[in-house]
């Protein structure tokens, strides 16, 4: 919740309640004045200098552009240092007068320079064509910049260069896991916890989803389906979300509670994947073996195992629920029929009651991102055994029905169990 919309409501509720006799009038200034000051904003002036110097940048590139082939190559390089010395200098200036904003833009701005320099002098002076390697030693710069400032602008610059680097090694070399993306995401992931900022976090957890996806799709196993190594990842992240945000720190609770979120909606959609690329719409390969690499099995229990060790911490039955989920997503590889004769009931069945756990773990946890993820996941498994082309439609149309009336003697179970005011 945003801090200004969350003020906003306390202080109509302070005042409904001052009016109400429920709280006394010292009361509520005690509360107003312990909080702590709103973080400046950005307001139209801010916007309007930001545009302007995007406008000034873009019309200096393209006069340089323009005359590029007429300047020396010293002249172009002294350019380049120029574009970084201003820019850093700027900021620094912006970060004096508390201008945070355009500070952060600067470090950007001269991040994404630097990435340019170590093109053009390459080009300039035809180094070697290790574009990887160059994409490389642009994602180490940007993610200094980012230490030494702090600008998540910098941090973004260095996890995208990072990304795709990554890729193109994956790419290359299909068969070997990049491993070195994981030490350069975890210094990432390190600048997020020390920042103990929500918008790194959200950039840490994007940026692990490409390496994750370009692992699952180039990796050439025998009978190795994307999607159950996809399932695997999600897994991991959403477990290990979900034991940082139980340690006994703000800034873990902050971090892991982003990686959860996206690893709830990576496993819903994951859930969705397994149905419609397995055996129906979308075939990622020819062989009947759901046979997964072991370091990937591997990461997948360690995502249950964490989802538990969570649970354990905090005493919460949501997050037992959310393991559970994990689970039932990764026991549907295993148990998907070898055979193309039949249809995978109980692979179906499996990933309903994961998409369910979720969702009920979501509102046992009062988590409603995991209320979402678990929703979309199952309306999109549902769409997926509805539509697919294989089997008879009456039989889905039965097995959907059976899978309503359990879910409906679940709910009541459940109704009746609960307290009164948890209903």
């Amino acid at each position: 919740m945003f801090d200004k919309t969350y003020r906003q409501r306390l202080e109509a509720d302070l005042t409904q309640w001052e009016a109400e006799g429920v709280i006394a009038p010292a009361v509520a200034a005690s509360i107003r004045h312990a909080l702590p000051p709103l973080p400046a904003g950005i307001n139209i002036a801010v916007v309007v200098g930001i545009v302007g110097g995007l406008l000034i940048a873009a019309a200096f590139l393209a006069f340089v552009a323009a005359h590029w082939t007429e300047i020396a190559r010293l002249v172009r390089f002294a350019i380049l240092l120029a574009g970084m010395v201003v820019t850093g200098s700027l900021g620094a200036w912006f970060a004096t007068t508390g201008r945070n904003v355009l500070a952060d833009l600067c470090a950007s701005v001269g991040a994404i320079i630097f990435g340019a320099g170590i093109a053009l002098v390459g080009q300039m002076y035809h180094l070697g064509d290790d574009f990887a390697g160059g994409m490389l030693l642009w994602s180490i710069g940007a993610l200094a910049a980012a230490l030494l400032t702090g600008s998540r602008g910098a941090l973004a610059v260095g996890l995208v260069a990072a990304g795709i680097w990554t890729c193109m090694r994956i790419y290359d070399a299909p068969d070997v896991l990049h491993l070195p993306f994981v030490a350069v995401w975890l210094i990432a992931a390190s600048l997020a916890f020390a920042w103990n900022s929500r918008a790194a976090a959200h950039l840490v957890a994007l940026a692990v989803l490409p390496w994750w996806i370009a692992t699952s799709l180039r990796f050439e196993f025998d009978g190795a389906q994307p999607s159950f190594v996809l399932a695997n990842g999600a897994a991991l992240l959403f477990g290990a979300g979900l034991a940082l945000a139980a340690w006994p720190s703000p800034r873990a609770l902050r971090l892991g509670t982003v990686l959860s979120i996206y690893g709830a909606f990576s496993l819903a959609g994951v859930a969705v994947l397994e149905v419609t690329t397995v055996d129906d719409f979308i075939r990622f390969r020819t062989g009947t073996a759901s046979g997964q690499p072991l370091w990937a099995i591997l990461c997948g229990a360690a995502g249950v195992i964490l989802a538990l060790v969570s649970a354990t911490l905090t005493e919460r039955a949501g997050e037992i629920l959310a393991a559970c989920a994990i689970g039932l997503v990764l026991l549907a590889a295993p148990i998907w029929p070898v055979s193309t004769a039949g249809e995978p009931w109980f692979a179906y069945a499996a990933l309903l009651c994961a998409m369910l756990c979720l969702v009920v773990s979501g509102v046992l946890d009062d988590v409603r991102p995991r209320i979402v993820a678990g929703w979309l996941g199952i309306a999109g498994v549902i769409a997926g055994i509805t539509w697919a082309v294989k089997g008879s439609l009456l039989r889905r149309s039965a097995f959907l029905a059976a899978t309503g009336i359990v879910a409906v003697v679940f709910a009541t179970a459940l109704n009746r169990a609960l307290p009164r005011a948890a209903r």
